[in-house]
């Protein structure tokens, strides 16, 4: 892809986890009447009926870099049961799928997200039962090159740059209009 699709990429991605909002893991719900299903805790059950279970996600954009966070209220037993990370790392990448198979369906183009760092986990206790968890995993994506603005800026120093401000103050000449002795 080309360089001037940098904002194309962000919004095709912005809109593809926009498209995972609450309810649109329902057909009823979902706004072409499509069902999507992301793996979130949140789409099992009954809406109405069952205990609503929080979890969610969020993109921020850092160059050529997705971060995908995750959050989630979550039982203690869960945090101790001993594959907690594996199973942070499966939800997130379960996102990342989700968010390629949707770019697509809205762009027409494929992206690729390639994992570029080690997860990371933070639970913070609510209670003796609950927890909420943050997890989030830094991604590299396909089509975004690494600087693009590369080459404008390798030939200015700040020497340079203070140098010239400093060249600036005209030689100390007074302005005409200053009538101080």
């Amino acid at each position: 892809m080309a360089d001037s699709n940098i904002l194309e990429i962000v919004q095709g991605l912005s809109q593809a986890a926009a498209n995972a909002y609450d309810g649109a893991h329902d057909k009823r719900t979902s706004y072409d009447g499509e069902e999507r299903r992301i793996g979130l805790a949140r789409e099992e059950g009954c809406p109405i009926m069952d205990k609503r279970v929080m979890d969610g996600f969020k993109l921020k954009f850092y160059g050529n870099r997705v971060c995908i966070h995750y959050q989630a209220d979550i039982k203690l037993k869960q945090i101790y049961a001993g594959n907690f990370e594996s199973e942070m790392e499966s939800m997130i990448n379960k996102i990342k799928n989700f968010l390629q198979k949707e770019y697509k369906a809205i762009t027409g183009n494929s992206i690729t997200l390639s994992k570029d760092g080690e997860i990371s986990i933070l639970a913070t206790s609510v209670s003796r039962v609950r927890s909420f968890v943050q997890a989030h995993q830094i991604f590299k994506i396909s089509g975004i090159q690494e600087d693009p603005d590369a080459g404008g800026s390798e030939n200015r120093t700040v020497d340079d740059a203070i140098r010239n401000f400093l060249e600036l103050n005209n030689n100390n000449k007074r302005p005409s209009n200053d009538t101080r002795k």
